[in-house]
């Protein structure tokens, strides 16, 4: 499981594997997450097919319709509208449709920066076991400003539908 801070690497964490094995997830739990590390998207997979954690994805309503969505995972934006207007709501929308502040969760957006932000908001809010997916689902731009050939959720051929 790769599992990178997000400022700092941790020591001793190892290169991505296919798949989650007890040891990795007892790294997840041991970790806790309260400094917001960040989880490649094939590592993340692994841990939310295995029902260890939910995947919160904090796109907007206007991307996951059109651009597309991890299936089954739970909605909450991090900001709305075509302005990106933070959401004022996100921390207790997110607790609400978690059920708790202590779920194991990953957050995941377009390029894994608005992700970011919004688990730091979810730290300050306490909120102890929360991670970003690293990359988001369509990645980072390319050298002819598009998404999706480099990296990112899709680029993995991870999992994903289109309403």
């Amino acid at each position: 499981m790769s599992f990178h801070a997000a400022r700092a690497p941790l020591a001793g964490i190892s290169a991505p594997e296919p798949s989650v094995s007890a040891r990795d997830e007892d790294r997840f739990e041991a970790l806790e997450l309260p400094h917001g590390g960040g989880l490649a998207p094939t590592s993340a997979w692994a841990l939310v097919r295995s029902g260890q954690v939910t995947l919160v994805d904090v796109r907007t309503s206007e991307e996951r319709k059109f651009v597309g969505h991890v299936p089954d995972s739970v909605h909450v934006p991090w900001a709305t509208g075509t302005a990106l207007t933070r959401n004022p709501r996100f921390a207790r929308e997110l607790e609400a449709k978690l059920g708790g502040k202590d779920r194991p969760t990953l957050l995941i957006c377009r390029s894994g920066k608005r992700s970011a932000q919004a688990v730091e908001a979810a730290i300050k809010a306490g909120f102890s076991r929360i991670a970003n997916v690293l990359e988001g689902f369509e990645g980072d731009l390319d050298a002819q400003q598009q998404r999706g050939h480099d990296n990112g959720w899709r680029f993995h051929g991870l999992p994903w539908k289109q309403d």
